[in-house]
C-alpha cells in the first residue's frame, strides 16, 4: 500500500511539473529608437532588423477612411518595454497601439492626439516606461493606457 501511494504521488508531481509553463521574466521588448518605414505599393511596411512585415491598408482606412492612398507614405513605429507597438504618421490624428497575435497585430488602443489637423512631423522617442511623441514644438507622453501628458 505504501509503494502504491509513493507511485501515485510521484506520477502526480511529474505530471504537474511537466505541464507547468515556463515564463522568462523580467523581459524588455523596447526598441531604443523609432523606425521610419515607407509603405510599398502593396500596402506593406517591413523592417529587416526586427524581421517583421505588416499590411497597413486597414490602418490607413481606420485613420483616413481611405485604404488606397498609402503608397510611398511613411509610418513611424516604436516598441515599448511591454511589447506594444506604437504607430503613427504624418497627417495622422491618432497613435495606434498594437500587440502581436498569431499571423498579425491586434489593435489594443487608439490614442487621440489631435482633434482637427493631423501631425506635421511626428517623431517617437523611448522614455521608458513611456513613449514620447514629438511634433514640432509639441510633446506628448504616452503609454499603453493612453495619453499621460
Amino acid at each position: 500500500m505504501f509503494k502504491v501511494r509513493i507511485v501515485i504521488i510521484s506520477l502526480v508531481l511529474i505530471t504537474t511539473y511537466a505541464c507547468s509553463s515556463l515564463i522568462l521574466s523580467p523581459s524588455d521588448f523596447s526598441w531604443p529608437i523609432e523606425n521610419v518605414l515607407k509603405v510599398n505599393d502593396k500596402g506593406f511596411i517591413s523592417e529587416d532588423r526586427y524581421t517583421f512585415s505588416i499590411n497597413v491598408k486597414k490602418l490607413f482606412f481606420e485613420e483616413f477612411k481611405d485604404s488606397t492612398n498609402y503608397s510611398g507614405k511613411e509610418l513611424r513605429i516604436i516598441r515599448d518595454k511591454s511589447g506594444y507597438y506604437y504607430i503613427t504618421g504624418k497627417e495622422f490624428k491618432n497613435v495606434y497601439l498594437f500587440l502581436p497575435v498569431e499571423n498579425g497585430m491586434k489593435l489594443e488602443n487608439k490614442i487621440k492626439i489631435l482633434e482637427t489637423e493631423g501631425l506635421t512631423a511626428p517623431v517617437f522617442n523611448q522614455k521608458s516606461p513611456n513613449i514620447e511623441l514629438i511634433d514640432g514644438s509639441k510633446k506628448y507622453l504616452l503609454n499603453y493606457k493612453g495619453l499621460v501628458r
